[in-house]
């Protein structure tokens, strides 16, 4: 018995052994580094001058991150929870549809999501180009005139958002059909026999069972959507850049444009503490839901 277990730990320590190490090189490694330069006063490259706590004292007195922190947050309420109901939504109508239908209409859900940043960035530039951008018929007739909405402040996040969930929703949707599948359909048949409802049907059967996806997909977007860049770096150029600056965005400026690499350190410090501490309260809190139960 003792030496079949003995067998058994070396055989597990064999297998997990090479993760351990690529995550301790690729992660650990770097993020031990990481936090050691933000106590610095170093460029990007080379050696520095050990500054102590003076970073993070200039980090919680600059007003251009909290203007970071604050609109990383907007863009986090604007996508998370509304992109993640769209994909619910989506996929409800989707698994309705049978056949060759269901997979067209599929592919075409999850097409953007394959597409690069750049092509992104140019279909969206042009749908909303001031001149000739077609979405500029829908603006509008709701603002009174067309709106250069990535040169006006009001206008760029919600846009940014919206077309961040165009782009990223195709997962979504895919992980909520997979878990529609997985539902026996006996149970909507049982309940349309007893006169069920769509709604007491959706809120009795469905959602709850498709609730451990419903956790899975919030999560994954909180903290990809945390880490925002792309977006709104390209539509940011040639505008009020510092108005729509993401906390991703200001760590690139300060490394790579100002070459302060301690201070964006020390902001990357400040992203790492906000991503965890985000991603356990949102998974306290779908816990708790599901221990309520």
């Amino acid at each position: 018995m003792l030496r079949s277990r003995r067998s058994d730990y070396f055989a597990a320590a064999v297998l997990v052994a090479p993760f351990i190490a690529i995550f301790g090189w690729m992660f650990i490694y770097p993020t031990i580094q990481m936090v050691q330069l933000s106590f610095t006063k170093s460029p990007l490259i080379g050696a520095g001058e050990w500054i102590g706590f003076d970073n993070y004292v200039r980090m919680f007195e600059d007003r251009l991150f909290w203007t970071a922190v604050w609109n990383t947050a907007y863009f986090v309420l604007l996508t998370v929870i509304p992109g993640t109901a769209v994909a619910l939504g989506i996929a409800l109508m989707v698994s309705r549809l049978k056949g060759w239908t269901q997979s067209l209409i599929l592919a075409m859900f999850f097409l953007p999501y394959i597409l690069p940043v750049t092509v992104v960035h140019l279909i969206w530039d042009w749908m909303l180009n001031l001149q000739f951008g077609i979405a500029q018929y829908l603006i509008e007739p709701l603002a009174g005139k067309r709106v250069n909405v990535w040169r006006t402040t009001p206008w760029f996040m919600p846009m940014a958002a919206l077309l961040t969930i165009w782009w990223t929703n195709g997962f979504s949707i895919l992980l909520f059909l997979a878990g529609l599948r997985n539902i026996p359909r006996e149970l909507y048949e049982a309940a349309q026999l007893d006169g069920g409802t769509r709604w007491q049907i959706f809120s009795k059967i469905t959602w709850p069972l498709i609730w451990p996806v419903t956790a899975l997909c919030l999560t994954i977007q909180l903290i990809l959507q945390l880490k925002i860049f792309d977006q709104v770096y390209l539509f940011a150029q040639g505008g009020r850049t510092n108005a729509t600056m993401v906390l991703v965005q200001y760590i690139y400026e300060q490394a790579f444009q100002k070459n302060a690499g301690g201070y964006a350190a020390t902001i990357a410090v400040a992203l790492f503490v906000i991503v965890v501490v985000a991603s356990v309260l949102n998974y306290q809190f779908l816990r708790a839901r599901d221990l309520g139960k």
